[in-house]
């Protein structure tokens, strides 16, 4: 380096990403695949992916697509023939209608919730999250300048917000409620008795907008009802936003198909952010989603019913294991059990286990099973599984939970 040759500065991240990382989730999964691929015996709970195939017709529709020629860009937030599919699936399965321009159709439901934000928040607003909560809520918030109100919704309230929680945290500068029902982490659903409090509180601060995230809505047990907020109170439908997608009920996680439904001028405001980031999703993924919505749907409840069993083999067998209580979740693939009584115990090789963490470290570093701790979603002590995986590996997997909590001392 000569001497008038100015030596390059390292870069700096922007400040909105400065504290934020890959998702916890990611990584605690890329980490026990690592493992895996070295030879070890790890059992992965940890992602939210169904173990199941697209189905076969909506792999055949996209086949069919390719053959057409159906290969270039459609219209920015969705062709006119996925909009028209995702307004059947409101009105069969919701009883609620939606013009086509109240529509938007992106790369997946976490691109929905990212243009949303992108086009509503302003620095300092403030988005109220009831906790647990899935991690990327926090952290598209933060990206988009706004301000994550986590509320603790805890066991013993089912993990539901209820209306007090909501009133106390409002301020005047919120702007979204999130609400996730069925839960991802905590399987923990609001029937629509549960949800008319909250939505008489909203009623009383029109400022605040809502952000219903029905990504699970399809996998839902014993009978319960569905309930989103618009449909329970539709005064709300002028500041609602209703999300859903392909991925988990039809397994299309890697289609990346998500959509979203409420005011014109939000999903106006939308689509610009949309136009400058992805454009439109995948036309190939537009056609298989459109015959997953419009297709046959006996196959999703089918799925719901195997979701079930899992739920009910891993809940009584967590709940078998010294130090650990599961409530039993409505929906989704995932427990939330506490593992407040193994805090304060040592394991054989004599380290303590202080948080949710330490414990899901054991789980993985001694008995080689990878779950997620509570603390990345915004509640501890607990620790999150994925059972949307093969009942033999269920079974392996909690017979190593019960005797990783039988070996502490």
């Amino acid at each position: 380096m000569t001497a008038d040759t100015v030596a390059p500065l390292a870069f700096q991240p922007a400040q909105r990403v400065r504290a934020i990382g890959v998702s916890e989730i990611l990584r605690i999964t890329d980490h026990a695949n690592a493992l895996k691929r070295a030879g070890r015996p790890v059992i992965v709970l940890g992602a939210g992916e169904p173990d199941f195939d697209t189905p076969q017709n909506v792999r055949e529709a996209a086949v069919r697509a390719i053959g057409r020629g159906d290969t270039r860009y459609t219209v920015l937030d969705g062709s006119p023939a996925m909009k028209a599919a995702v307004q059947l699936k409101f009105k069969r399965d919701n009883a609620l209608d939606f013009a086509l321009d109240e529509i938007s159709v992106s790369a997946g439901a976490k691109q929905v919730i990212f243009n949303a934000l992108m086009a509503s928040l302003n620095p300092g607003d403030e988005v109220i999250l009831p906790a647990p909560y899935w991690t990327s809520y926090a952290d598209i918030v933060q990206i988009c300048c706004g301000v994550p109100v986590a509320v603790a919704c805890t066991g013993e309230n089912g993990f539901r917000l209820d209306a007090a929680q909501l009133e106390a945290a409002i301020t005047p500068r919120t702007r979204w409620l999130f609400i996730n029902s069925p839960s991802n982490p905590s399987g923990a659903a609001y029937s629509a008795a549960q949800l008319k409090p909250l939505c008489e509180v909203l009623l009383r601060h029109p400022q605040v907008w809502v952000l219903a995230d029905d990504i699970y809505e399809h996998i839902l047990y014993d009978g319960l009802a569905f309930a989103t907020p618009v449909a329970v109170e539709p005064r709300l439908r002028e500041r609602t936003l209703t999300i859903n997608g392909v991925s988990k009920a039809y397994a299309m996680t890697g289609w990346r198909v998500g959509y979203g439904a409420g005011p014109r001028a939000l999903i106006a405001a939308m689509a610009v952010v949309q136009s400058q980031t992805t454009s439109c999703p995948s036309s190939i993924s537009q056609a298989a989603a459109i015959e997953a919505l419009t297709g046959p749907q006996d196959i999703v409840a089918e799925r719901c019913a195997d979701f079930q069993a899992r739920r009910d083999f891993v809940v009584a067998a967590l709940n078998r294991a010294p130090g650990l209580h599961c409530r039993v979740p409505e929906g989704a693939f995932y427990t939330f059990a506490s593992c407040a009584g193994v805090l304060g115990k040592r394991t054989r090789g004599g380290a303590l286990l202080q948080t949710d963490s330490d414990f899901c470290r054991y789980l993985l570093q001694d008995f080689e099973v990878a779950v997620v701790p509570g603390s990345v979603f915004g509640l501890a002590p607990y620790f999150r599984i994925s059972y949307a995986t093969s009942m033999a590996q269920l079974e392996e997997a909690c017979a190593r939970i019960i005797a990783a909590c039988a070996a502490l001392e």
